[in-house]
């Protein structure tokens, strides 16, 4: 693996928590080991839950543990009238307008709820692709019609080649919201493609969302992005096996801090880091 740049691109939509200090330290360490730059990349697009002191705990939390950060903000000012993905909304307008144009997406108005009572399973399986709903629509999001979606090929660290379908559960995944904002799978990959990120750190349980990504860059013909080598690492959990959460207060790294616990306490919760 040959890698020039890695990500860290939390979402500041609560306060980390340890699950987020493992993927970190893990990006950290393989970085380290690679001779690879880190970019600070914060995913704020959800406007709804963005608060400023969440953005604030990132960079003490990186602080804490000791990451240093080779490209992006710095700070909260410098991250918000620089780095925001708010400043790059034109580049994610204009992947939304090729897919338009290619007719790649089609319009759902469907609610969770809606998608519960349609089928058991919970999962959407493009009920409305034969609707036909206007894209114009309000309250419309726009999905990718994933139904003759092939095996994705795909570098898992450091150099295997794999291959995987999109599960039913990201099936038809979404490109633009209800609100119309550009979706997560769309400004994730056009972040990446932007910074020139060749190597991603991510757990285990967002490994569907490479898979969506991989294929939302085969249509907008991103062949850069298929390039990238994946790292998918497990996932830290709970003491009941349930996976961490930003709302649960007790794990997270500012509560940990306030406690006291130094970084060496983090690092024997986790063990050894390396490839």
């Amino acid at each position: 693996m040959n890698s020039k740049l890695t990500r860290i691109a939390p979402t500041p939509s609560g306060f980390l928590h340890l699950g987020n200090a493992y993927s970190f330290l893990k990006t950290k360490a393989l970085a380290e080991n690679h001779g690879t730059k880190i970019l600070l990349r914060i995913d704020d697009l959800d406007r709804e839950r963005y608060r400023q002191e969440y953005v604030q705990d990132i960079f003490d939390s990186l602080d804490f543990l000791e990451i240093k950060i080779d490209q992006g903000p710095k700070n909260l000012k410098e991250f918000e009238t620089e780095w925001s993905q708010v400043h790059r909304m034109e580049k994610y307008k204009e992947a939304l307008t090729q897919l338009e144009s290619i007719k790649k997406v089609f319009a759902c108005d469907c609610s969770r709820k809606k998608i519960q009572q349609l089928d058991p399973s919970g999962y959407y399986l493009g009920q409305c692709l034969e609707r036909r709903l206007p894209l114009d629509k309000p309250e419309v999001a726009w999905r990718i019609d994933t139904s003759e979606a092939d095996f994705i090929p795909y570098t898992e660290f450091p150099n295997q080649q794999k291959s995987a379908l999109i599960p039913q559960d990201t099936a038809f995944y979404t490109v633009r919201k209800k609100d119309g904002l550009p979706a997560y799978h769309l400004t994730s990959l056009v972040d990446d493609l932007h910074f020139g990120v060749d190597l991603i750190v991510r757990g285990n349980d967002l490994h569907a969302s490479t898979l969506a990504q991989l294929d939302l860059a085969r249509i907008l013909g991103a062949s850069q992005f298929e390039k990238i080598t994946f790292h998918h690492h497990a996932i830290i959990r709970g003491p009941k096996q349930e996976k961490l959460s930003k709302s649960e207060g007790a794990t997270s790294i500012q509560y940990l801090r306030k406690q006291g616990k130094k970084l060496e306490d983090i690092l024997y919760l986790f063990g050894p880091f390396g490839d």
